[in-house]
């Protein structure tokens, strides 16, 4: 293979495609569900110190504020999840047609 084998579209974007779908199914997804499980143990945690806490007033405060940044990091996932998933099927696209490791999308019915 040869440098000028290298540059050509057909090679670059056959590169980079492997590249994007191994970049999204080893480091993306495992992220998106780290943060995910992330966000329901800090809401727990949480929720104990508002629990075991209940003769300090400012503990009580602080294992409520950690329930409330809990649940908005649980919501803002959800909802882009959520408006991920509406686009994708108003605009006739199923999760199943798409495939990042071929890089091939099918649009319609």
């Amino acid at each position: 293979m040869s440098l000028l084998d290298l540059l050509t579209p057909k090679v670059a974007y056959a590169s980079f495609d492997d590249f994007l779908s191994k970049v999204n199914s080893e480091i993306i997804n495992p992220l998106i569900l780290f943060l995910f499980a992330l966000a329901v143990v800090f809401f727990l945690w949480g929720m104990l110190e508002f629990i075991l806490n209940q003769q300090s007033e400012e503990a009580k405060t602080t294992g409520k504020s950690h329930m409330v940044w809990g649940v908005v990091g649980i919501a803002i996932m959800l909802g882009v999840w959520t408006i991920l998933n509406i686009v994708l099927n108003t605009l006739n696209i199923p999760k199943s047609e798409i495939d990042p490791e071929a890089g091939e999308v099918h649009l319609g019915p």
